[in-house]
């Protein structure tokens, strides 16, 4: 049997409710903690590797992955205001009744991760961080080669440079087994997000701050909430670095930094980010 054969997440129905006038299309596979990711720029469900979801079921998570409002097979007004993407999250947690959950957002997804802590703290346990950025003023900045090839229709090679670490074979070996997994396509496949305008909303260049939202910066310094990062010593869209920097200041900060390895840290350790994961959200059970 195929990876894909065997894969709970792969095969995983996509299935819809409606909120407030538009669709939000989701899958939920697995048993036990509930666990909701908030996708990357330019994501959608199936952006998300099926190894680092069936690792996540493996570990006891009940899993569940979704479109933003207007991409893939959700409808409405699509934007990529992060808390446009907070209120896509908390609005699908509240509508599957799925009570305190542990929240995970892969790059612009961990904005609205964030987000979500500081609007709804009561409705998570856990908050997990990938390749993502804090708020507020950086201390290093993102590359112009992100803005570059976030961009444009992407080959294996900007797969490489966009979330890997190209300098590194071991890197580039792990890339192509991550596309050849991503690039066995379900009958039930999402759209992908129009590059064209996906750009236009992303700007020319880095940004300084990112994220400029003090209010959640002030929410990460003062919450009990355990916060996990996962992310990697080369990230040309949201360095590691930004995290080391507010380390003495977030007082339930975990941080994970993954060697030789790029934007997609998850992607490159599908299986032990994920045994990260659930290290981190059982943490109070040692």
């Amino acid at each position: 049997m195929t990876m894909a054969e065997q894969s709970v997440s792969f095969h995983a129905p996509v299935r819809y409710v409606e909120i407030g006038g538009r669709t939000l299309a989701y899958r939920t596979f697995g048993h036990g903690i509930p666990l909701v990711l908030c996708v990357r720029f330019r994501g959608t469900m199936d952006a998300w590797d099926p190894v680092f979801l069936d690792s996540l079921v493996q570990q006891g998570f009940e899993v569940t992955v979704f479109d933003y409002s207007g991409l893939g097979r959700s409808t409405g007004e699509k934007t990529y205001n992060p808390a446009s993407l907070a209120k896509d999250t908390l609005e699908l947690i509240t509508a599957l009744k799925l009570g305190r959950v542990v929240i995970g957002g892969w790059s612009i997804g961990g904005v609205a991760a964030q987000i979500v802590l500081a609007q709804a703290p009561q409705s998570v346990s856990h908050l997990v961080l990938i390749a993502t950025t804090p708020p507020g003023v950086l201390v290093k900045t993102g590359e112009p080669l992100f803005y570059e090839l976030a961009r444009r229709e992407n080959d294996f090679d900007d797969f490489v440079s966009l979330f890997f670490e190209p300098s590194s074979a071991t890197s580039r070996s792990a890339a192509k087994r991550a596309w050849e997994r991503l690039a066995v396509k379900r009958d039930d496949a999402s759209p992908e997000v129009p590059h064209e305008w996906a750009g236009a909303q992303l700007g020319d260049g880095p940004k300084n701050p990112v994220f400029p939202a003090d209010a959640v910066l002030q929410v990460l310094k003062t919450t009990t909430v355990p916060v996990l990062h996962l992310g990697a010593d080369h990230d040309i869209a949201f360095p590691v670095e930004n995290w080391y920097a507010l380390s003495g200041q977030l007082p339930t900060l975990h941080t994970v930094t993954f060697p030789a390895a790029g934007h997609g840290p998850q992607l490159q350790f599908p299986r032990t980010a994920a045994r990260h994961i659930a290290a981190f959200v059982n943490a109070d059970n040692d």
